[in-house]
């Protein structure tokens, strides 16, 4: 038996130069955790510190014997769900993600238009990148994943406007809603580094 081991606790920061990506269905979809994204992800800009979180959610149903004691519980219902506070509220990507392609026009330099309407959010595959302790790369793959809730937008002098998405997940042709991949860092062939870093 493995005892605990304090090394394999990590949290996780954004990687540098973007974290959040979205694509449309017909983006190449990643594999791994360090390849290059395709030309289609376009990056999603800051997020607030509240970071990336996913909730897989599972509704179970009890049913019970006469007498009273349990003796079944069936999974009725198991959701995927991620939220994400886009800060980068100025970003005409960022638009286009929270309002839709067709609902943003122009630059923000000649001036941005935005047309908030009911047309229904589309689906898209979503790519979060990370870095864990030790320099090991994370990244959460959502194949098809479809924004079902925008969160209150507020406006003061005391914090930055956001977008907070609540991202649902729906699974694929294999049954899965999201995969995760990891990979340490390839190691230092120098002879002097001798801090395992």
């Amino acid at each position: 038996m493995a005892n605990n081991n304090a090394g394999q606790v990590t949290a996780g920061k954004p990687k540098v130069g973007g974290s959040v990506f979205r694509a449309p269905l017909t983006a190449t979809l990643p594999t791994d955790a360090v390849t290059a994204l395709a030309v289609d992800f376009v990056n999603q800009g800051y997020c607030s510190d509240e970071g990336f979180k996913n909730n897989m959610g599972i509704t179970t149903e009890t049913v019970k014997a006469w007498g009273g004691d349990v003796v079944l519980n069936t999974q009725t219902e198991k959701t995927d769900t991620f939220t994400v506070t886009l800060i980068e509220t100025m970003n005409a990507d960022v638009l286009k993600t929270v309002f839709g392609e067709s609902r943003v026009s122009g630059t923000l330099e000649d001036g941005l238009s935005v047309q908030v309407n009911s047309e229904e959010q589309v689906e898209s595959i979503w790519v979060c990148d990370m870095v864990l302790k030790g320099n090991i790369a994370k990244r959460v793959v959502i194949p098809f994943g479809k924004i079902t809730a925008i969160g209150e937008v507020t406006y003061s002098d005391s914090g930055a406007v956001g977008y907070a998405l609540t991202i649902s997940a729906r699974p694929d042709a294999s049954g899965n809603t999201h995969y995760e991949y990891l990979k340490a860092p390839a190691a230092s062939t120098s002879e002097t580094d001798t801090d395992g870093e």
